[in-house]
């Protein structure tokens, strides 16, 4: 695990914990209906923890002709039994594939449960670097004594059974899905999942909905363009990596690209000159962004992410 990680980790569970109540961690994965053929299942609105099982990512289901394709495996086999029995209570049809936007934990951990029933993985071919690295074996670890009992020995990364290089129109249980390229962005391997016939977008995490999206290492430029590039999708139904749902897709994807703009924008001339962060950072109005939600426990972290990797480029 990165340093910046780490201490961003920490800085999020000092920051959330206080607000946590039981009944806020009671990680029960229920599907909700986006469109005739498609649900998804919203995770909480905080860090992973024991407490809620990891839940705090969203998962994709399509209901195609010949099967049902998920977007996603959550963050724990236990989530993902969960998601599988509420499948199963919409459909006998067998589950096909799991495509995978993006090699994060709270995204991935629950793939075995998959494939333990027969499903095939689809990834973007760069989370194979991630996969073989310290990083994944490092916070798989930890996660298995933060997360326990849901994250545990048994608990082992998963590759994908399909690994794909650029844009890719695959015929999925009888349907076209557009499986886009979108990375380097919030991750090296990003994929975004686009159903033209639906008009359905699942973004990953490009897009957290209704909040400070998390920037951790990302390529914030890269980001930015991809998101971009998913504006001329001019999709109708979008969901997101994190947040509820979204039939106002225009304005969400702008809205994360216009605050990792704003980023850049405020960062990059005083990255350049070597100036102090702490000083550049007070110097900044923030009033825009200040009462969305999670900015009091991620734009701090965020803004020196993107102050450091500015002087990297």
């Amino acid at each position: 695990m990165s340093l910046r990680l780490a201490a961003w980790l920490v800085v999020m569970t000092s920051s959330l914990a206080a607000g946590f109540s039981p009944a806020a961690h009671a990680a029960s994965v229920k599907l909700e209906q986006i469109s005739p053929h498609a649900y998804y299942a919203q995770g909480m609105t905080a860090l992973g923890s024991a407490l809620n099982r990891n839940f705090i990512s969203n998962a994709g289901v399509v209901m195609a002709p010949d099967g049902v394709v998920v977007i996603d495996a959550l963050g724990s086999v236990d989530l993902a039994q969960q998601l599988i029995e509420q499948i199963r209570t919409l459909t006998t049809k067998p589950i096909t594939h799991v495509i995978v936007t993006h090699y994060h934990a709270d995204h991935i951990y629950g793939l075995q449960a998959f494939r333990d029933i027969g499903a095939q993985i689809i990834a973007q071919t760069q989370a194979k670097l991630y996969l073989n690295s310290d990083t994944a074996r490092q916070r798989l670890e930890a996660s298995r004594q933060e997360l326990a009992p849901w994250v545990d020995e048994s608990t082992e990364l998963q590759p994908a059974d399909i690994w794909i290089e650029d844009d890719t129109e695959m015929v999925l249980a009888g349907w076209p899905f557009e499986i886009l390229k979108v990375g380097p962005a919030h991750t090296p391997d990003d994929l975004a999942v686009y159903l033209p016939e639906q008009d359905l977008l699942f973004a990953g995490d490009l897009v957290f909905r209704q909040r400070i999206p998390y920037v951790g290492t990302a390529d914030s430029a890269g980001w930015i363009r991809s998101l971009d590039r998913l504006l001329e999708l001019n999709a109708a139904i979008m969901v997101p990596g994190h947040g509820p749902h979204s039939s106002d897709v225009s304005q969400d994807l702008a809205f994360t690209r216009d605050y990792l703009q704003f980023l850049r924008d405020q960062l990059t001339e005083p990255a350049w000159d070597l100036e102090d962060f702490d000083e550049t950072y007070a110097t900044i109005d923030w009033s825009e962004y200040e009462d969305v939600l999670l900015f009091r426990q991620a734009n701090r972290m965020n803004a020196y992410n993107v102050f450091i990797s500015i002087q990297q480029e």
